[in-house]
């Protein structure tokens, strides 16, 4: 090859390496990062492992699983403001506001304890399966579902009057659940690497859904309006999931042992929070498309997390240097 014909060769790899860096900076997002950082730490007494956090945006609380109680923070003060006792093994927290009532699972006694979200006040225990973990509540039939985990199955409960409706055979180990506030609810099975579709009036599943490439799928949230479900794997996987007809529409990586994800409707950001003390966050561009955009470091074990909708805050569980604490991530 002659020197002018190479280095005409090389002009044109110019131009159209040029080319392809323009066109890939046209097409990410308008921001490279999510602003978010640890803002605070709330210090919360006591001993006891934790599990899921659960937001009452009316009310402006926020509900900790803790040991064998929920610890009660005022999310504007974000100070400690109530205990409710005596709630062996708790898991999660389930707000039924138009009821003015709350559920709570209890994975040590096998029953749901529901309270009263002003006074704090326990109204009445429900027996369920064997170590009922994740709990949602349902406005479109206003039941409450609580997912036990030694028993593959699920227990849908009468919010208003506390009476069990009937058990659901999920024919697997159930993770976390949405509602998508039309009459279905959705479910992952960790152990199958399946999300389910349950029709929460005939309490019957509809549907079993495969998430590969995802794998044991452990936390759940829902863009209900463009019916997508984001789901996060313990094989540092998320899925997006067409809630209708179970297609994955997009995957992309996130970090180590997650265990939950929150949506947030505004800015389009979902975040998903790993055990390895992170909180990866991904944007959605439309519904159909994706792009991780940050990485936030927390702390090692705060996998749990709750996203409060009017501040855009989250609320993270964890323990440091023995101390429990929720982290308040915010900008």
């Amino acid at each position: 090859m002659s020197i002018d014909r190479r280095v005409s060769v090389e002009h044109a790899r110019k131009v159209f390496a040029l080319a392809v860096l323009s066109l890939t900076m046209l097409a990410a997002p308008a921001f490279a990062q999510s602003g978010y950082a640890i803002t605070k730490k709330i210090s919360i007494t006591g001993q006891g492992s934790w599990d899921y956090l659960s937001v009452d945006e009316a009310a402006r609380r926020l509900y900790v699983s803790h040991g064998t109680q929920v610890e009660v923070v005022d999310i504007d003060s974000q100070s400690v403001v109530g205990t409710i006792p005596n709630t062996p093994g708790v898991h999660g927290i389930a707000i039924a506001s138009e009821l003015g009532r709350g559920f709570i699972s209890n994975g040590q006694a096998s029953t749901v304890t529901i309270f009263d979200l002003k006074t704090l006040k326990k109204l009445g225990e429900v027996p369920t399966g064997k170590k009922p973990d994740a709990i949602i509540y349902d406005p479109a039939t206003s039941q409450v579902f609580a997912f036990n985990g030694g028993s593959n199955s699920a227990t849908a409960i009468s919010a208003a009057d506390g009476k069990v409706a009937g058990t659901i055979d999920l024919g697997g180990g159930p993770e976390f659940a949405a509602s998508d506030s039309n009459g279905y609810v959705y479910d992952n099975l960790e152990d199958e690497s399946l999300v389910l579709k349950i029709d929460a009036k005939k309490l019957t599943v509809e549907q079993r859904w495969k998430t590969a490439p995802c794998e044991s799928p452990s936390s759940m949230a829902m863009d209900r309006p463009n019916h997508r479900l984001f789901i996060g794997c313990r094989n540092r996987v998320m899925a997006v999931l067409d809630s209708n007809s179970g297609k994955v529409i997009a995957s992309l990586p996130i970090g180590d042992h997650v265990d939950a994800t929150a949506f947030d409707v505004d800015s389009r950001l979902i975040f998903f929070s790993n055990g390895e003390g992170s909180i990866s966050v991904v944007h959605q561009d439309s519904p159909d498309k994706y792009s991780v955009v940050d990485t936030i470091k927390t702390l090692p074990r705060a996998k749990t997390m709750a996203l409060d909708p009017k501040t855009h805050q989250l609320f993270l569980s964890t323990a440091e240097g023995g101390q429990f604490e929720v982290l308040v991530v915010g900008k």
